[in-house]
């Protein structure tokens, strides 16, 4: 295909973007596919490697491809997944944990002041998320206790943080929850191989539990188009309360 036969759009890039766009919705790529080099989509086409980068970006921002530096450009596989949100996590009894870090750190996000933590450093649990059949779904960072056992903490590898502490019998008493949506961090950017910027779905949480001064906080990110939320509401009446959060 050459340049003759893409001259009819408004723009090369748009018309190259659109030749992408046809042979991914038409199966030609395959979701996790590794699309041709710019050099060899630069060839084929017969535009510069500048026009083939304009495309493959603005195919990122639609959420259609994804980079990974050191190994190329990949079709994302746009599977959506539904979280519930409710405290016993059950939508993740089948999801593949990977542990990324323990630390000591302070958190650092703006957003979870509202939920005045703690200033001084916690331990933080950082994992990512992934479905029955490893398609990454999200990653969490988890906040808690510094002076946690050091057997409890063996454990986070294998687990979510609450359900090793549920069997260490620390069992949840309450759950408060903000939801919004934020360009990726450096961490969840990184390890999703997304560009800068790309827009994230946050779920933000704050827990206690039945052992005192054992509180746990946390933040959740994942692509906006790879998950959504659902939750039930009760049918009692209550008062719309607003707070201004913290900014």
């Amino acid at each position: 295909m050459g340049i003759s036969q893409l001259q009819s759009a408004p723009s090369l890039h748009q018309a190259v973007r659109a030749k992408l766009l046809e042979r991914i919705k038409g199966g030609a790529y395959q979701p996790g596919a590794l699309i041709p080099s710019t050099a060899m989509l630069s060839e084929e086409f017969g535009v510069s490697a500048i026009t083939v980068k304009r495309a493959l970006r603005d195919l990122q921002s639609l959420g259609m491809l994804t980079s990974i530096a050191g190994k190329g450009t990949f079709v994302k596989d746009n599977k959506r997944f539904l979280l519930e949100l409710d405290a016993s996590m059950s939508w993740l009894v089948n999801a593949n944990l990977r542990l990324l870090s323990i630390a000591r750190e302070k958190i650092a996000e703006p957003a979870m002041q509202t939920f005045e933590p703690p200033q001084a450093a916690m331990l933080c649990v950082r994992k990512m998320v992934f479905s029955g059949d490893n398609a990454p779904i999200m990653y969490d960072a988890t906040y808690l206790s510094s002076d946690v056992h050091g057997d409890i903490v063996d454990e986070f590898g294998a687990g979510f943080v609450t359900s090793v502490l549920g069997r260490h019998k620390i069992n949840i008493t309450h759950i408060k929850i903000i939801i919004d949506a934020a360009p990726a961090s450096g961490k969840a950017g990184e390890v999703f191989g997304i560009p800068s910027g790309y827009p994230m779905l946050r779920r933000l949480y704050y827990i206690t539990t039945n052992k005192p001064g054992m509180t746990i906080y946390g933040i959740t990110e994942s692509p906006f188009d790879k998950l959504a939320c659902v939750f039930d509401i009760p049918s009692v009446p209550r008062t719309a309360q607003l707070s201004e959060s913290v900014k």
